[in-house]
């Protein structure tokens, strides 16, 4: 393990450049978190800024970049099998369109409260659904991953299970759309909590941005839970309820203490940790991982992403005249040195390398 985690480090700087030199020679060693361990690296959907998201190709390059978990978002197919997929609504991120057999299948569905049309992984069967082939999703701000069009199939949750069972990671499922998908009798936790039973999982956390069905998994598993927290709206689950409570008030005191009594943490937006001006530029942290950890909550931060445009300003690196500088490589590990200086106890990463190379320097 420590010889992967030693690769991960030397592969973040071949990633970036010269920009880890930099930063590296600027970074202070830091203790662990107030838990006595090292904050986790999360693979978000695999490495997908080096793969496309959501295949075995983008988990297999995050464990090698030395994460801690793979985290697959999880939506069903027809026949009830769990498949890693962004959305249930497949054009962006499959050759669906592609293949005239499927043209028939395309149609307009109400998910969350809103009019989306495509096609959809419950209209297929898992079978059908392996003739497709994965694509990059964001081919204008990940132009290399286009290279893997066409490869790469949709993996179950299985596969992703048996992929981390075999190389000694964790797995960090979320449940997409859960009130969705109960709607259309196709609910995500039984098959959810089959899988990793039948595997015999302990290393994983399973998350949501809802909260119903986080509160019906705990009574039916040990395993960690993580309440998902966006930096504006409400859980869907509570708004189809007809309540007026926002994530807002979820991070408030009285809200953290109620997350407690079901989750065993939040993984929020950065940006509920360190706010944004207008311009992009990053503005004093908020008190947040503080009142969680007296709630006894782990703090995972999302998304940490390698892009010019996906960073605050402050962490933009290049001349903002060129072309390429929405996409260029910013100032990630800058970034993720600050999120770990606050006290954050896991961060999603596009980039696994870029948060082994931190946190690994940090113990060093």
């Amino acid at each position: 393990m420590r010889m992967r985690r030693l690769l991960a480090s030397v592969l973040a700087g071949v990633v970036a450049g010269g920009t880890v030199a930099v930063v590296l020679t600027q970074t202070t060693p830091a203790t662990a978190d107030r838990r006595g361990h090292a904050p986790i690296v999360i693979g978000h959907r695999g490495a997908s800024a080096h793969r496309p998201e959501h295949t075995l190709l983008s988990y297999e390059t995050a464990i090698a970049m030395g994460a801690d978990y793979i985290e697959p978002d999880l939506v069903s197919t027809k026949d009830h099998v769990l498949v890693a997929r962004h959305e249930n609504e497949i054009s962006g991120t499959t050759d669906v369109s592609a293949h005239p057999e499927f043209a028939d299948r395309r149609t307009t569905k109400t998910v969350d409260g809103r009019p989306i049309t495509g096609w959809f992984t419950e209209d297929f069967t898992l079978a059908e659904l392996k003739t497709l082939r994965a694509k990059e999703r964001v081919p204008d701000l990940r132009p290399d991953n286009t290279a893997f069009d066409g490869l790469p199939e949709i993996p179950t949750f299985e596969e992703v299970v048996k992929l981390a069972q075999q190389h000694g990671v964790g797995v960090y499922p979320e449940t997409k759309h859960p009130t969705y998908f109960d709607s259309i009798g196709l609910s995500l936790e039984e098959p959810l909590l089959d899988v990793l039973n039948r595997y015999r999982v302990r290393k994983a956390y399973i998350q949501s941005f809802e909260t119903a069905n986080l509160r019906e998994l705990r009574a039916k598993t040990r395993l960690p839970l993580i309440q998902l927290i966006t930096f504006g709206g409400a859980p869907y689950d509570w708004v189809a309820s007809g309540s007026t409570r926002t994530y807002d008030d979820m991070v408030k005191p009285d809200g953290l203490r109620e997350v407690a009594s079901y989750a065993n943490g939040i993984g929020v937006d950065t940006r509920r940790v360190v706010p944004q001006d207008a311009s992009g530029r990053t503005l004093e942290p908020t008190t947040l991982i503080a009142d969680a950890h007296r709630r006894r909550l782990d703090v995972h931060v999302w998304t940490v992403r390698n892009e010019n445009s996906q960073l605050p300003a402050d962490y933009r690196l290049g001349n903002p005249a060129s072309p390429v500088y929405p996409r260029a490589t910013g100032n990630v590990m800058g970034w993720l040195s600050k999120l770990v200086d606050l006290g954050i106890d896991g961060a999603f990463c596009d980039d696994p390398a870029m948060g082994r190379a931190v946190v690994s320097g940090r113990q060093a």
